[in-house]
């Protein structure tokens, strides 16, 4: 059964993960928002669009007000910088946490309690298999999506009766601008050429490539139908097999 047209709201909607997300819902049929920063970026998607920066409170009751009553939410804004676990500067850990984990949770805040109310809903964390293990030099970043995850899974403990779920799609590297600025920077440090870039990054998935973020598109999609009421409180790793 072809599961009804639903307004989604994708955050960090203007590249990557989440246009790849907004392209595929609307390739589906459904009413598709992306929201970001970047109003140029976002403009070029041909997709309507609300800006918002997801780790300001108050931007983003403001934006979920103005995109109206949403069915779908994909919470996927969020960045990555490394450094050392000793060497990580105060202000790199409040940015990681800020905009990888606190958006999250000012996400769900402004949302659900609407799905809630309407008695169904979806909402959709991309997070990281830095959800499930440790990496070196990315202290930060792994307790941040460590704690996106145990959010999402206590939300989808509390909500469990009310038609909405909540669940993590956790990847691996993805062949993204943000992976791009990544490789940019082992070339510039090593001199290695990209492919061998690449291999470095990938080293710990058996498929050996960089995953598309058409599959991550194509997880959401599945995530947030009818077909998937009962997949709650999940991490759906999209790795290779790497965490296996």
């Amino acid at each position: 059964m072809k599961d009804q047209a639903r307004r989604v709201l994708v955050t960090g909607g203007g590249s990557g993960i989440g246009l790849a997300v907004a392209q595929r819902f609307a390739a589906a049929g459904h009413e598709v928002l992306v929201a970001g920063r970047n109003k140029a970026r976002l403009q070029e998607t041909g997709l309507e669009f609300i800006e918002m920066d997801v780790t300001d409170e108050r931007s983003v009751i403001d934006g979920v007000k103005e995109a109206g009553d949403i069915d779908i939410f994909i919470a996927n804004a969020g960045a990555a910088e490394t450094a050392p676990a000793l060497k990580t500067s105060r202000d790199m850990w409040d940015r990681m946490i800020a905009v990888n984990l606190t958006s999250v949770y000012l996400c769900a805040r402004a949302a659900i309690p609407p799905m809630t109310a309407r008695g169904w809903g979806r909402f959709i964390a991309v997070a990281s298999v830095a959800s499930l293990r440790a990496s070196s030099y990315a202290g930060a970043y792994v307790a941040a999506k460590h704690g996106v995850l145990g959010w999402v899974k206590t939300l989808a403990l509390e909500l469990a009766q009310t038609g909405v779920t909540t669940n993590a799609i956790c990847p691996g590297y993805v062949d993204t601008p943000l992976v791009d600025k990544t490789l940019n920077t082992i070339t510039a440090k090593t001199g290695r050429g990209r492919e061998e870039a690449i291999k470095t990054l990938v080293k710990d998935n058996p498929q050996r490539r960089l995953i598309r973020p058409e599959e991550i598109a194509d997880a959401a999609l599945w995530l947030a139908g009818e077909e998937a009421g009962g997949v709650n409180g999940q991490a759906i790793v999209i790795d290779g097999g790497g965490t296996a």
